[in-house]
């Protein structure tokens, strides 16, 4: 399904867009010149011969090969996954900058109808290693210490074998993909990005990402306002919505019961190469700690309002102390990459590039794809970085965020195409330290009491929102996933009691709720694209939590180390790159340390009122 292109819609605050300056667009030139550029079917082209080519010269004969040609099968299959890569980036880079755009969604669509039917070939590789005999492997490993660096890899993938179903039955699961969960996600994102809010007060309908927004504005009517027009739209959508997270919640029960997963978290899990226990222990303190972050911060933050108990249009309402400003992109610029090269100038020398070589894509346009993302395309290339720049504060730490990931991601590059790929757990372990980096600058430079409280108060709000929300998220999926299964069917009724019990239960007694909000699990995207990828960011902001705090103790060679752990990409265990630090995220005590950060910048901010 494509929407009609409708009028613009994002043009509310002309003024605000020439403050913010010339916002970089992407230049998608490094993948390919353009969508009927003869490169596109050059590689389209060689991509199903080779496919064809590497099942016909390995299928039913891995375990019969040496090491020195388990090397070359292994290296044939990445240079695959090399060239396949770069042409699925840039389908979906341009089709998230305008979802809208019919042309673009059939390149994307007609590009991942033939990535499947090209890769069809490949579904044995992953099946009949897995069949591998454990000693054979070992011996292939022993012999060969090229071979052996993909060790994790293999580790991962084996994994699987439990779960692991018949060759003709993951060939049909492949072949059926492009019609089943991606269709899905497609239809919720054209849906998304074609939505249009009549926000009352503004002169014409706002998009998605201008009406969030406004629950950032001064004006508590205009927050109002926009929470409203969020809550109207939403219902007026709801069952689409609901069809979407029905379908989706159905097609992932069935997959999981034929595979025998015993929950509908353990493919995540295995994905992010983490242990049930690790997780569990995460979401069990970080629920135990809500009365001591969450609610402790909001009711504080009533106080500061002036309000007896707060809407949800004042969670993120900006102080009464703050004076509204708009950080134009230069500014924004020049604050990240100082934080970064205060750390290590090798670090802002990584991120310069994002600035200056088309690598960021930073307006609101009708149409883009809503939010932001760091998206690595293929190690031979760089990753590409999407932001959605308001000039708001915390855009700005939204640009640290992703650009920590972007420096990841490049560093991670020297892996190779199989092993950079880093699990979600520590995915978010450089874009939440280059938000720490940014905010430590900005917290240190702070001239008056008054711009201290309103830095501090903005950190622990981002960090609630990363940790406690994010918790809470992944409550709300684990109990959507059980309910599907356990009760069949869900009304939109279901799903909103659903989302409304983890809401009240992580935002605590400040807060009452608008009629309308319990529809505001409708456009969370990760819902939708990634199941139970949302408890990534609470792991990530406890981990690096506690690596800031080994670092700001003065840890020799901290730098260093740290660039290794980036380095390493998906190359190691969270055990193996924690060690250097004296870390370990399997300890239970360990998510109390991160979560003690948190507390006492409360902690802080209650002393800034005596």
């Amino acid at each position: 399904m494509t929407l009609p292109l409708s009028r613009p819609v994002f043009d509310a605050d002309p003024k605000g867009a020439k403050a913010l300056g010339p916002l970089p667009e992407w230049d998608l030139t490094d993948l390919y010149a353009a969508p009927d550029a003869p490169e596109v079917a050059r590689d389209m082209t060689w991509l199903e011969g080779e496919c064809a080519a590497f099942a016909a010269d390995y299928e039913g004969k891995l375990a019969g090969l040496d090491a020195a040609a388990m090397l070359d099968c292994v290296k044939r299959y990445e240079r695959i996954d090399v060239v396949a890569g770069r042409l699925m980036s840039y389908a979906g880079l341009r089709y998230y900058q305008n979802t809208i755009d019919p042309a673009r969604a059939k390149f994307m669509g007609d590009a991942q109808d033939k990535m499947t039917t090209a890769t069809t070939p490949l579904v044995f590789f992953g099946l009949e290693f897995n069949r591998l005999d454990e000693a054979h492997l070992e011996g292939l490993l022993a012999a060969n210490a090229d071979l052996a660096r993909y060790k994790p890899v293999f580790d991962r993938m084996r994994a699987l074998r439990p779960y692991q179903l018949s060759d003709e039955l993951e060939k049909f699961l492949h072949d059926q993909s492009s019609v089943g969960a991606s269709a899905w996600n497609k239809l919720f994102d054209e849906t998304l990005a074609g939505l249009e809010f009549e926000v009352a007060g503004e002169e014409e309908p706002l998009n998605l990402e201008a009406t969030l927004n406004l629950l950032t504005d001064t004006d508590r009517t205009k927050r109002e306002a926009s929470a409203r027009a969020l809550a109207k739209v939403f219902e007026g959508n709801i069952k689409l919505f609901s069809r979407v997270h029905n379908t989706l919640a159905k097609e992932k029960e069935i997959e999981d019961r034929w595979r025998k997963m015993p929950t509908a978290q353990t493919s995540r899990h295995l994905s992010n190469h983490v242990e049930p226990e690790v997780v569990e222990a995460l979401r069990n303190a970080v629920v135990a700690a809500y009365p001591k972050l969450s609610h402790r911060y909001y009711r504080l933050k009533a106080k500061w309002l002036g309000l007896e108990t707060l809407e949800i249009w004042d969670r993120n309402a900006p102080l009464p102390t703050e004076t509204p400003r708009t950080v134009g992109w230069e500014e924004a610029k020049d604050t990240v990459l100082s934080a970064y090269s205060a750390f290590d100038p090798k670090m802002a020398e990584i991120a310069e590039p994002f600035f200056d070589k088309g690598w960021i894509d930073a307006g609101v346009k009708h149409g883009k794809a809503p939010g932001a993302f760091a998206h690595p395309t293929v190690t031979d290339v760089h990753p590409y970085v999407m932001l959605n720049y308001l000039g708001k504060p915390r855009d700005v730490m939204t640009l640290a965020h992703e650009l920590g990931h972007g420096v990841h991601q490049v560093l991670a590059a020297g892996q190779g195409e199989l092993l950079s790929a880093t699990p979600l757990t520590l995915a978010e372990t450089a874009s939440v330290f280059g938000e720490m980096l940014t905010f430590r600058k900005l917290l240190d430079g702070a001239k008056t009491k008054a711009e201290k409280k309103t830095l501090l108060a903005g950190k622990v709000e981002d960090m609630i929102n990363t940790v406690v929300r994010q918790i809470a998220f992944y409550d709300f999926e684990c109990k959507l996933h059980a309910a599907r299964r356990e009760e069949g069917e869900l009304t939109p009724d279901d799903i909103n009691a659903l989302w409304m019990s983890v809401q009240a239960e992580s935002l605590g007694d400040a807060f009452t709720f608008m009629d309308g909000y319990e529809t505001f699990w409708a456009y969370v995207p990760h819902f939708v694209h990634s199941p139970f990828y949302v408890y990534a960011y609470a792991f990530g902001d406890g981990l690096v939590n506690a690596l800031y705090a080994v670092y700001a103790e003065g840890d020799l060679g901290f730098q260093e180390k740290y660039f290794e752990m980036l380095k390493a990409g998906g190359s190691k265990h969270h055990k193996e790159l924690l060690a250097p630090f004296g870390l370990d995220a399997s300890d239970p005590t360990f998510w109390d340390k991160g979560l003690s950060m948190i507390a006492g910048f409360i902690d802080e901010l209650e002393a800034m009122e005596d």
